[in-house]
């Protein structure tokens, strides 16, 4: 049986009601209570008054590669636990496995690999699969490897689909391609996210994309036909479509500090969903490091191919938040919107991205600084700053 545990005296934030300052119960991986004081006995007793600390619903990273030296792809349980292991760290507390594009047998490999792993305590929770590819553009591929790129076929995604034991939850494709309008409509009949990503549609292209049920956007400005004043491009129908969810790597290096401002501003913070996009790099000192059988230069800020292409990124999700808050000035509520509030509600997970009574114990206590001091995934300490 999990411990009991309490949080007093501080500010519990949410995405849309005012944050204030309160007392959390915590038992058997659940949010009991979340007022203003509760005078109860728990296991463990965290005593937040005076630290100037916040409350956040753990953080949601749909789209993540890797980090600690392990990949999704590597198709191992040893590298899904190390990933899983290590997100605590940065306040996330659960996340969608990403693949890539490479072959079917590696691509079935890592999504049967999925299909058994359960995350043990004191671990990220692993909601399911982000397919990123291989059903993209090869004007856009950047780190994706062109050789590994396919039409799309849907009924080679059910059959991989049937091998993650329905876990895919989000599609990355670009809706232009052979078969890529039709596709996008059978993924969003099945439940299934379309996102549009590595794609080189115009403006009309991606209307009628959402007119067939894509409603989400890959890693925004990164492999995607840029905006011009006379053709909008995927960039221009992304910040325009009002309906479209849109992700975004708040590194500065994947996009300049006035393009996520940009974004903040005309997407709003409810359509907006902050990522790492962060490959097996992450967390580890600088060197070569492998993705998708290609050699990486990773630095202390970036992770580029030999031609200099980015590929993935080594970010973390605090860094992030620190980054937007930093340019946007948003407040605490449009941060939990944007950092779980919304994949939550877009991946269907009513008892995520809040801290209310029922929800899921998925807590991540940060500073003012926006520092994580803790994180508690479903109902366990997963981490304790030193």
């Amino acid at each position: 049986m999990k411990k009991s545990i309490v949080i007093t005296g501080i500010a519990i934030a949410d995405a849309v009601e005012e944050s204030f300052i309160g007392d959390i119960l915590i038992e058997d991986g659940k949010i009991i209570r979340a007022v203003k004081s509760i005078d109860v006995q728990a296991d463990i007793r965290i005593e937040a008054a005076g630290k100037n600390w916040t409350a956040f619903p753990g953080f949601i990273d749909v789209h993540i590669h890797g980090a600690a030296g392990y990949d999704a792809m590597d198709a191992t349980s040893e590298a899904l636990s190390g990933i899983a292991g290590a997100l605590p760290k940065e306040g996330t507390t659960s996340f969608l496995a990403t693949t890539m594009t490479q072959s079917d047998s590696a691509i079935s490999a890592a999504l049967q690999n999925i299909q058994k792993f359960s995350a043990q305590e004191g671990q990220a929770e692993l909601l399911g699969v982000h397919l990123e590819g291989p059903f993209i553009s090869a004007k856009r591929a950047g780190a994706q490897p062109i050789e590994h790129i396919a039409e799309a076929s849907y009924p080679l995604f059910r059959k991989w689909q049937k091998l993650s034991g329905n876990q895919i939850r989000l599609v990355t494709l670009a809706p232009e391609t052979k078969n890529g309008m039709v596709f996008t409509r059978r993924l969003t009949d099945d439940g299934v996210i379309a996102s549009i990503g590595h794609s080189d549609a115009t403006l009309e292209e991606v209307q009628t994309a959402v007119r067939s049920g894509a409603s989400h956007v890959t890693h925004l400005y990164n492999q995607m036909s840029p905006f011009h004043h006379r053709n909008p491009g995927v960039v221009g129908a992304a910040l325009m479509e009002e309906g479209l969810m849109v992700e975004i790597i708040a590194d500065f290096i994947h996009s300049h500090p006035a393009s996520v401002q940009m974004a903040f501003r005309q997407k709003g913070a409810d359509r907006l969903m902050l990522i790492t996009d962060a490959m097996r790099a992450k967390g580890l000192p600088p060197g070569v490091y492998d993705l998708g059988g290609q050699d990486v230069q990773v630095t202390k800020k970036d992770a580029r191919l030999a031609d200099g292409t980015l590929a993935g990124s080594i970010l973390t999700m605090d860094t992030a938040v620190r980054n937007v808050q930093s340019i946007t000035g948003c407040s605490v509520n449009e941060l939990v919107a944007m950092t779980s509030a919304n994949a939550a509600k877009e991946l269907g997970l009513a008892n995520k991205g809040h801290l209310q009574d029922g929800a899921d114990a998925d807590v991540a206590i940060l500073d003012d600084n926006f520092n994580v001091q803790l994180t508690i995934c479903r109902g366990t300490i997963a981490y304790t700053k030193e």
